[in-house]
Formats: structure tokens, sequence, C-alpha cells
């Protein structure tokens, strides 16, 4: 594979990355962007529907649009900013957003650059007019992206304790085997224990780690908690992208591991008691 992601650490990468909301008040630079505009053309991702970013500089924004980008105070300094737009009413359409992005966002991490997840906490106004967006599309994220700033705002400082977000679910409320009844141990998942530890340390809204990935022979069935609060509240399905970034780590981790497999988009829901009231997003089949 060609992918600068499966070719480093990525482990540690996952790591590293953080929210980022406090910036250099200083535009990347044109090398930088142009690392990033190129990979993200190349992204490679299991799902079918198209998926868009577009990269916002402020400056040009102001002149475009008479305004800035409304973040609603969470973000200070940002000069850049990345828009996804993805096709509206597909199947696993907001699961590609939360796949390719983490993907772009551990890529800007490599390159030692901040960033910051921003779901239904940005004002749309003038990013239809920027992003040229269609009838047939949704943009549910945008993420700044830019150089962190030593000193963090007192919002930032916040938002972090309110979140909790370096608190996570220990393992025997997110992975079980073959029931909801059994979890399973570090020991019982073997060589899948570092890709499901990186999920267990990818971001989601709000912190609620909505994912539950179920082991059975070789499938790992990955299912969604879902919130009807959570996502009410950002007015779209946000915790199936919570889900594509789960399957982003999963993949990344398993590589790298080298642990070959598959994922089994559309396939049959697995039969498993207990997941009744759960959403059944996907799974993946090691070979």
């Amino acid at each position: 594979m060609n992918d600068i992601l499966y070719q480093i650490p990525i482990n540690d990468l996952i790591k590293k990355r953080t929210s980022v909301r406090t910036y250099k008040p200083a535009a990347i630079s044109e090398e930088l962007e142009n690392k990033l505009k190129i990979y993200s053309d190349n992204l490679h991702d299991p799902f079918s529907s198209s998926v868009r970013f577009v990269f916002i500089n402020d400056a040009t924004f102001v002149k475009e649009t008479g305004g800035k980008i409304g973040t609603y105070g969470l973000i200070k300094g940002a000069k850049n900013f990345i828009a996804v737009l993805v096709e509206k009413n597909l199947n696993h359409n907001l699961e590609k957003v939360g796949y390719t992005l983490e993907k772009l966002i551990l890529y800007a991490t490599y390159l030692g650059l901040g960033t910051c997840w921003l779901g239904g906490t940005f004002n749309l106004k003038g990013l239809d007019k920027a992003t040229m967006i269609t009838e047939q599309e949704i943009l549910p994220i945008i993420t700044p992206v830019g150089y962190p700033h030593e000193k963090k705002s007192i919002a930032d400082k916040m938002i972090k304790a309110a979140a909790g977000s370096k608190k996570r679910k220990p393992w025997n409320k997110l992975f079980f085997n073959k029931s909801l009844d059994t979890p399973i141990t570090e020991k019982e998942a073997g060589s899948f224990a570092a890709p499901l530890e990186m999920v267990r340390l990818a971001p989601s809204a709000q912190n609620k780690q909505p994912w539950r990935i179920i082991k059975e022979d070789k499938y790992w069935h990955f299912f969604l908690e879902y919130s009807k609060l959570i996502n009410k509240v950002s007015g779209y399905d946000i915790q199936k992208i919570d889900l594509g970034i789960a399957m982003c780590h999963f993949e990344l981790a398993a590589v790298q591991e080298g642990l070959s497999g598959k994922w089994m988009i559309d396939g049959t829901r697995p039969k498993i008691e207990g997941t009744e009231n759960f959403h059944y997003i996907t799974s993946w089949y090691s070979d």
C-alpha cells in the first residue's frame, strides 16, 4: 500500500493526535497545504459514496463572503479550514466522512499540524458559497488546520475539562466475544488487541464512544449504540461519523500489525443476542 499512514508508527500517531482549539494566527505554508490536498485527492476507502474536501483560507473567505467562518468562539487563531461534503441519502455516507477525514487528520498530525472535529458547532453562513455545495450534498463537518498555539484559551481549557476527552471507557464496555454478556480481554483478542485499543482511543462526539465491537469466529462486527439526543442536537447522525473514525483506526492498526482482512460493507446483519437495539454498521473479516 502506498498510503504514508501505513508506513509510519500509526499507534504513536493516534496517541499524539488531540483536539486543538487554539492556533497561532498564521496561515499554514503553501507547501503543507499542497501536501494535504494531494493526500486528500488520493485517499482510499471501502465506501461507494462520494466525498469532497474543500480547503478554505480565512482571509479569502472574508473577501468572498464579508464574514469570518463562525465557530461560536470554540476556535481561536485558525486561518485555514477543511470542509467535508458528501452525497446525501446514500448508505454509509457519514461513515465515509469519518473514515476519510480521520485519515486526513492523522496525516496532518504527522505533518505537525493541529486539527479539531467540528460537527454542528459551526455556522454554515458563507460556507455554501465557499464550498459551492450542491443540492445533492451535505456539509456535516469542518476542521481547522494550523499551527497549535502553546498557550490554550480559557474556552479551550473549559471544553476539554467538560468533555473529559482524555477519559476512555474500559475494554469491558466496548469489546466482546460472541455475546454482549462476554467482554473480550486483551489476551483473548490476541494480535487484534492493538487495533481494538486504537479504536478505544478514537475521538467521538461528546466522547461517548458509541462503538461496540463483537468478535465472532473470523469476524469483528461493528455496532453503534445510538444516542437520539446527540444526533438531534447535531441535526444528523453524527455518531455514524464516529463509527467511520473507529473503522479507520481499526484498519490502520490492523495493517500495521500485519493482519490481513477486509470490510464487509452492506453485509447481512449478524444474529447476536442483545444487539437488537444497536445499529449494525459493518464487519471486518480477518483472512
